[in-house]
């Protein structure tokens, strides 16, 4: 057994159920009241602030070069770039209380435990700027650009890794097996077979078909007219209509975009299966780098070092194109006064939707453009439990579990990642992308909902597999993102409106994932690298290209 063989099976040897088994025999038949719990994190009242207006005139201006707006992934990259290129004049402007975005991350007495987004898979040789970060805060050893890299065994997912709970039992592996026939197993191989043939494919300029950052994939008119059909449509036109895989296949475009295969663009659709072909020493290709927070590891070695140029709590109300700057007006909440920043490059990093509100100079043309732009609402629920639930029969409790027949998309297990094996509590946190119904509707339904109506939703999903879990939990707390990731419908992400914002190279740089199409730490770290290098340029500074673009 190799060393991380030995790491995963010490975290392993956490999650037997035997002691959670005895607790439960022991409790009353009647149901629990639920735990503690609140509804935490983000507001919506700050935001919803900018349409009515009213904050004070700015009682201090300061000249700040860069401005960055949004302190996500993109933004905390770009501020990285900067300050890799030897540039210091910069301010990160962010409207919540903690910087990180949808990788934010939370902590108890028990654990890390994420927010948001939880892993991070290899990163392919074309996501340099990635590379240099993971080696730059030391989880990448040795070349950050060879073809198989060297990373931190303790960053990697200990065994097991997933498993899926259908037909009452638990399996290893997401591929349905319980129950399926022999033409579903069929289809299964036939559909793997199609999409390693996308993987292999090159195109006309000999780029990968499908690429991460997706920017640099292949441009071939056939293969960009898959983003006019969706992914359901694709499949069935290629003969599959195996129920198994299009849940499957659903599965991944809810986990992954937010949205059901019907409504995912079938380009994007088969980029989550082809586009992925990293390699590393001493692990599986289908490993990914974790952490007990999740990619909120990562923002933490960032906000480190980024600490003299973040400011909190700020939120920015306007921006105004000067003959010689920009001005940036922020209100700085805690404050309650607001400060202004002349710029000469803005680089926006938060959401697009946001931006027409605030800078009235917008092109009509750029304004329809952004209103192309559509997001998927999450609701994602950290649990806290004094031991580990009851399980039903089958595969061990791993540290990704999913749902066959569930709204849900299951949870990962925060102290899957612990090195030490003597605590039966953890932290389960589970994830919903609300897709039922259009984005609007399924966003006033995360607002209007209480936080007992969730709290109750989540431990029936959760006591089908786990029949005393609402017994271990002492907490549960919900956060509600409305605005979570943009959704890459059929025929907007090679549409004109995703790339008029990606083309534009003005004193107000686009950086935020949106401008991919779709949100994952890869693109965000892309786009903030990638504008931190036109913010260089425009000033006349000397920089080492991380995205070769």
């Amino acid at each position: 057994m190799n060393r991380r063989g030995f790491l995963g099976s010490l975290a392993a040897a956490t999650l037997t159920a035997s002691g959670a088994h005895a607790w439960w025999r022991s409790t009353a038949a009647k149901t629990p009241p639920l735990p503690e719990g609140a509804i935490v994190g983000a507001t919506d009242s700050l935001g919803h602030r900018l349409r009515g207006g009213g904050f004070p005139a700015a009682t201090a201006t300061l000249k700040t070069p860069v401005v960055i707006v949004g302190g996500g992934i993109a933004g905390l990259s770009a501020g990285w770039k900067l300050l890799k290129s030897g540039f210091r004049d910069f301010v990160i402007l962010e409207l919540e209380s903690e910087v990180g975005g949808n990788a934010r991350y939370g902590r108890n007495t028990i654990s890390a435990y994420p927010w948001g987004a939880h892993y991070l898979p290899f990163p392919t040789q074309e996501s340099r700027a990635v590379r240099e970060l993971l080696a730059d805060v030391g989880v990448l050893h040795g070349d950050p650009f060879a073809i198989e890299p060297i990373y931190d065994e303790r960053a990697i997912n200990f065994a097991p890794q997933e498993r899926l709970y259908a037909q009452g039992i638990w399996h290893d592996g997401l591929w349905p097996e319980v129950g399926v026939r022999q033409r579903d197993l069929d289809q299964y191989r036939r559909f793997q077979d199609l999409m390693a043939t996308f993987k292999a494919r090159r195109g006309a300029d000999g780029r990968k078909a499908f690429a991460i950052p997706s920017d640099l994939s292949a441009r071939d008119p056939d293969l960009l007219a898959l983003d006019r059909l969706s992914m359901r449509d694709f499949l069935l036109q290629q003969g599959l209509d195996s129920e198994p895989l299009h849940w499957y296949v659903n599965y991944a475009c809810r986990d992954d975009y937010g949205c059901r295969h019907d409504q995912t663009s079938a380009w994007m659709g088969i980029h989550y299966f082809a586009s992925r072909d990293a390699l590393a020493q001493d692990a599986d290709s289908d490993d990914v780098l974790t952490w007990p927070e999740g990619n909120g590891w990562l923002v933490e070695r960032l906000r480190e070092r980024l600490a003299a140029h973040l400011i909190t709590h700020a939120l920015v109300w306007r921006i105004a194109e000067r003959d010689r700057d920009m001005a940036v007006d922020a209100w700085l909440s805690q404050e309650n006064r607001s400060i202004r920043h002349r710029a000469q490059t803005v680089i926006w990093a938060a959401p697009v939707f946001q931006l027409p509100q605030l800078f009235r100079e917008l092109s009509a043309d750029l304004t329809a453009a952004i209103g192309e732009f559509q997001y998927a609402p999450w609701l994602v629920a950290n649990l806290s439990l004094r031991a580990l639930p009851e399980e039903r029969r089958g595969a061990p409790l791993s540290w990704d579990n999913v749902l066959y027949d569930s709204e849900a998309l299951g949870y990962v297990v925060a102290t899957h990642q612990h090195l030490t094996a003597h605590s039966q509590q953890t932290v389960f946190t589970w994830y919903q992308a609300l897709c039922d119904g259009p984005p609007q509707q399924e966003r006033q339904r995360l607002l209007e909902t209480p936080w007992a109506t969730w709290a109750e939703h989540i431990l029936r999903d959760l006591s089908r597999p786990h029949p005393n879990i609402r017994q271990l939990v002492t907490r549960l707390d919900v956060m509600r993102w409305g605005h979570a990731m943009v959704r890459p419908r059929p025929g907007f992400v090679w549409g004109e409106a995703r790339h008029q914002l990606a083309r534009l190279q003005d004193r107000v740089l686009f950086a935020h994932s949106d401008l991919s199409g779709y949100s994952i730490f890869e693109e965000a770290n892309y786009r903030g690298v990638r504008a931190a290098e036109q913010a260089l340029q425009q000033l006349g500074i000397d920089y080492s290209s991380s995205v070769g673009i």
